[in-house]
């Protein structure tokens, strides 16, 4: 059989059921243009040879794995080891679409970037990537995350960034979507969407999927040196899905090796109190593609709540729903307290401070360590926790 990555999504982007692009006329010819220079530049040496060096020189890559031994004593069972992407170059994997995003519009002769933003994470690495390739930037989030996130707002303006404010319905992610998809109808002939993860109208799932792939081709490699072998379990938190889909990647076609992605389970599984998808979610129509997601009484996208501003979402990426479906990845929740406690425990016995969003993904492997003694889980700290610093102390303490 061919590998999974060479014959998913098909040629109209489509996942299985999942995908495709449902968009408004003016936008036809704009994405059709990003598709056949994708497709052009994806090929090219010369394009794929300067994202290595970018990668390498700029970025600081390849991430480490870290073994935590003191997690792993603690939880008891698993040895439990992270991917760091903290260690990216602006503290999380979002840089390595970004960048590739930058190059690709360049490429296309645009002169402007535009996008939405959660946790800021996205929209830092996208102003750093405009700021390196010369490009204006205009990055759109919700007044909700704006509070929430407040370094992160800072350095997308220090970064020469227009942050734009949303504030209708809940002023979260959903909302930062709709106002940036909304500007870049108006500027399509200048400008790039530079799409934050795995969702969207096609080819931007995959895309930001292939760009994403060298956490999982580096954790692949990286896991078997260390080790001698191939981790037991691949775990990553899932909201729209880059990092997981980044990490899974490298581990897709090992029969041996159990994928799972941790959706945010907010503070219950009533409609509103959480964001996972996956998990309590149905077939729809979201921002041009078709996915599971969240809806309320009357079909419409509901409302979502977690904790980590960057897995708000009431959508989640069309593969991830193909993955569920033909059951190549399994799907379960991590809730807020979950994750608090393992973003304090991060800190506390490894010395690490890991993004909340990431934390539900550490929240899972503590918590599954013990039923699976003698083996090795493997999760992708997918970003760094300083973005979060001020809200966490703020609204929770310091931790017991």
């Amino acid at each position: 059989m061919k590998p999974y990555l060479k014959t998913t999504p098909d040629a109209e982007g489509f996942f299985g059921d999942y995908g495709g692009a449902m968009l408004p006329p003016p936008l036809v010819p704009h994405f059709a243009e990003i598709v056949e220079a994708y497709e052009k530049i994806s090929k090219s040496a010369d394009y794929i040879n300067e994202l290595r060096y970018i990668r390498k020189h700029f970025q600081g890559r390849p991430t480490p794995i870290s073994f935590l031994k003191n997690l792993s004593e603690l939880a008891g069972g698993a040895r439990i080891y992270a991917k760091r992407e903290d260690l990216n170059h602006t503290g999380a994997h979002k840089l390595n679409h970004c960048m590739a995003e930058g190059l690709l519009a360049k490429y296309m002769g645009k002169t402007k970037l535009i996008a939405e933003t959660g946790a800021g994470q996205h929209g830092v690495a996208l102003a750093t990537a405009a700021a390196y390739f010369g490009l204006e930037c205009e990055i759109h989030m919700g007044e909700v995350d704006m509070a929430k996130e407040a370094p992160n707002v800072t350095r997308m303006k220090l970064l020469g960034a227009t942050v734009v404010p949303v504030g209708e319905g809940a002023k979260t992610l959903k909302e930062a979507v709709d106002s940036a998809f909304g500007s870049y109808v108006a500027q399509a002939d200048h400008a790039l969407f530079g799409i934050g993860s795995v969702v969207g109208p096609h080819p931007f799932p995959m895309m930001v999927r292939d760009f994403q792939k060298i956490v999982g081709v580096e954790s692949r490699e990286q896991f078997v040196e260390m080790t001698g072998e191939l981790p037991d379990i691949v775990a990553a938190c899932v909201g729209g899905g880059s990092n997981a889909m980044g990490i899974f990647s490298g581990f897709i076609d090992d029969e041996d090796v159990d994928l799972y992605g941790v959706e945010p389970l907010g503070t219950s599984s009533n409609l509103g109190d959480h964001a996972a998808t996956l998990t309590y979610g149905q077939d729809g129509d979201i921002h041009g593609f078709r996915t599971k997601m969240l809806v309320d009484e009357n079909g419409e996208p509901a409302p979502v709540n977690t904790l980590a501003s960057g897995l708000d979402y009431p959508g989640v990426g069309p593969e991830h729903a193909h993955l569920q479906k033909i059951g190549k990845v399994s799907y379960t929740t991590a809730d807020d307290k979950e994750a608090l406690d393992a973003f304090y425990k991060l800190s506390r016995h490894e010395g690490i401070i890991p993004a909340l969003e990431s934390a539900h993904a550490m929240a899972f492997a503590l918590r599954e360590a013990k039923n699976h003694k003698g083996k090795a889980i493997l999760i992708n700290l997918s970003g760094r926790g300083d973005k979060d610093l001020d809200y966490v102390v703020d609204t929770y303490g310091y931790g017991a």
